[in-house]
């Protein structure tokens, strides 16, 4: 049985969030009210937001593993219905972290 939904943590943004502004933007662009220069300066907020998202996604990745998640039970969140690909990047994570702590030490200091 699983546990009851408490009050767990939730994504700062999601995908429903993104699709809604990116509607509202193009509508905004449609209009002429919004100008290459400003879509430039979004480009790189929307970049620099998606490299936050994937650590961000790799931390809880180590914790999930930390907290007992097997890679059977994290697949289906890769896309893939095998564990090669949380596996693969748990390899790659584990070169330069074994923890959740210390990935996000080095969060702290990429900031």
């Amino acid at each position: 049985m699983e546990e009851p939904e408490r009050n767990r943590p939730r994504a700062p943004i999601t995908a429903a969030d993104v699709l809604s502004w990116l509607e509202s933007t193009a509508d905004r662009v449609r209009a002429g009210e919004v100008h290459a220069a400003e879509l430039i300066e979004v480009l790189g907020e929307l970049r620099a937001a998606s490299s936050a998202c994937a650590d961000a996604s790799d931390w809880a990745l180590l914790a999930a593993r930390e907290e007992g998640a097997s890679l059977r039970q994290i697949a289906p969140v890769f896309g893939k219905g095998y564990v090669r690909a949380p596996a693969a990047r748990l390899e790659k994570l584990h070169r330069q972290a074994l923890t959740s702590d210390q990935w996000l030490a080095i969060l702290r200091r990429k900031i």
